[in-house]
């Protein structure tokens, strides 16, 4: 059963038997009120009236019968109502005439003929079945009312519960529509995919919930990326190692070989042989740059965090590097309030020198570099952005990929070990849009306070 479902049947639970007592009540006391009104009044009057009426005319009927049988009563002129009462099977007849029948006539079949005997009466009966007759109808008209003013009663009623029912499951469904979503979201992120998302505009528990979630997955989401990536630069160390050690092994002897050569070489040879000698001592020189590269990649150096000034680091890197690019115009920002980031230094070094050298290999002749410094969230953030022609779409998919490079200058593994450096620091590095037209570089860091906040956490 949903949630929904249950709010609902909650509510009508709790509703029915208040509701119910409440209409009982109230009706209860309305027809106690309403029967106190002129309307009972004037039922029991008509209904009086009726009676007297009935049991005078009963009496004034009864009375002149006696009178005539008796001989007190004088019989009188045949009025026409006679020839009507001579056609019929009745052995006696009364008849009111007169105005509005004030008259009480008797009529006898006698053998002799029709004898009628007549009395005045004290009242009009005709104009008092009359009376009687609207105030009846006066009362029916007002029990109608009274019949509709309860019917209306209990359809208003009706009509609010489930007026307020409705409402009840229009919010029960507002409800437990994103609880349902959060849900499902939260089956999909313990199935793997932790790129789920919940949107939500929400700002009560239910969307906070919402935006912990989504924080959540997205830590999360950054974790297993980060796992990825250090699982697949352990392979790479190991491949590293392997390369470096066999490659070692046959520049040695080279080496050696080569000295041996132009030592023992004869005097009209010997220029000739330090040539030959020169350009293989410079290839080789090449091969141990290469594995030099390799073995930082592969090496695991301590990290020494401490508090850490990047201003002044930017500040000191940009100062190095502006002899190697004397054409390139640097700027640097710096926010308000940004607080120390908590890393090592030789390796936030090693990150910006790779950074800002390939940003001004980008940028070119006259080309620019903006760096920036500021607070994001719990960490410190440096942004690298140059003016250079952007990164193509196959560089950005294997753009933190150790790759090898045979460029003079390039190794193929700057950006893995600058990453590798920052994950190592408890940071990351990530590929943002460029300010300038080319390619920009994020560089998170922890930040003092958050790094601080993080360890007593724990």
């Amino acid at each position: 059963m949903s949630l929904r479902t249950r709010l609902a049947l909650v509510f009508i639970a709790a509703t029915l038997i208040p509701l119910g007592a409440t209409v009982w009540v109230t009706t209860a006391l309305l027809d106690r009120s309403l029967r106190l009104s002129p309307v009972d009044q004037l039922s029991g009057l008509s209904r009086s009236l009726e009676k007297t009426g009935r049991e005078y005319y009963q009496q004034a009927c009864e009375q002149l019968k006696a009178d005539a049988l008796a001989g007190r009563a004088t019989p009188a002129v045949a009025p026409a109502a006679i020839a009507d009462f001579e056609a019929s099977d009745e052995g006696e007849r009364f008849v009111l005439t007169g105005n509005g029948g004030s008259q009480l006539l008797y009529l006898m079949k006698t053998p002799e003929g029709v004898t009628a005997w007549q009395r005045p009466l004290a009242m009009r009966m005709q104009d008092l079945s009359r009376q009687y007759s609207d105030a009846r109808r006066t009362v029916s008209s007002l029990s109608e009312l009274r019949r509709g003013f309860f019917f209306t009663w209990g359809l208003l009623a009706a009509a609010i519960w489930l007026v307020a029912l409705s409402l009840v499951w229009l919010a029960a469904t507002r409800f437990s529509r994103p609880i349902v979503k959060l849900t499902e979201a939260l089956k999909s992120l313990a199935a793997g995919d932790f790129r789920i998302r919940v949107p939500t505009e929400r700002t009560d528990e239910i969307g906070l919930a919402t935006e912990a979630f989504n924080r959540t997955a997205s830590q999360l989401e950054h974790s297993r990326d980060r796992l990825v990536y250090l699982t697949q630069l352990a392979s790479w160390q190991v491949l590293a190692r392997k390369t470096a050690h066999e490659v070692k092994n046959s520049l040695t002897p080279i080496r050696l070989t080569v000295e041996e050569m132009v030592a023992r070489s004869n005097e009209p040879d010997k220029a000739f042989l330090e040539t030959a000698a020169g350009i293989v001592v410079d290839e080789i020189e090449s091969l141990e740059r290469r594995i030099r590269a390799f073995s930082e990649f592969s090496s695991e150096p301590p990290v020494c965090p401490q508090p850490l000034d990047l201003h002044q680091l930017v500040e000191e890197r940009i100062a190095f590097l502006k002899s190697a690019h004397p054409e390139v115009r640097y700027a640097v920002e710096v926010a308000e309030s940004t607080p120390s980031a908590l890393a090592d230094e030789d390796l936030v070094k090693g990150i910006l020198v790779n950074l800002l050298e390939n940003a001004a290999e980008a940028a070119g002749d006259g080309g620019q570099i903006l760096t920036r410094v500021c607070p994001l969230e719990d960490r410190v953030a440096i942004e690298v952005h140059d003016s250079g022609p952007g990164l193509s779409e196959m560089a950005r998919t294997s753009l933190f990929q150790p790759t090898i490079s045979f460029k003079k200058r390039g190794m193929g593994l700057g950006l893995s070990i600058a990453r590798k450096s920052a994950l190592l620091s408890g940071g990351d590095i990530l590929l943002i849009a460029g300010e300038l037209g080319g390619a920009g570089f994020r560089v998170l860091l922890p930040g003092v306070n958050g790094a601080v906040a993080a360890h007593s956490g724990r």
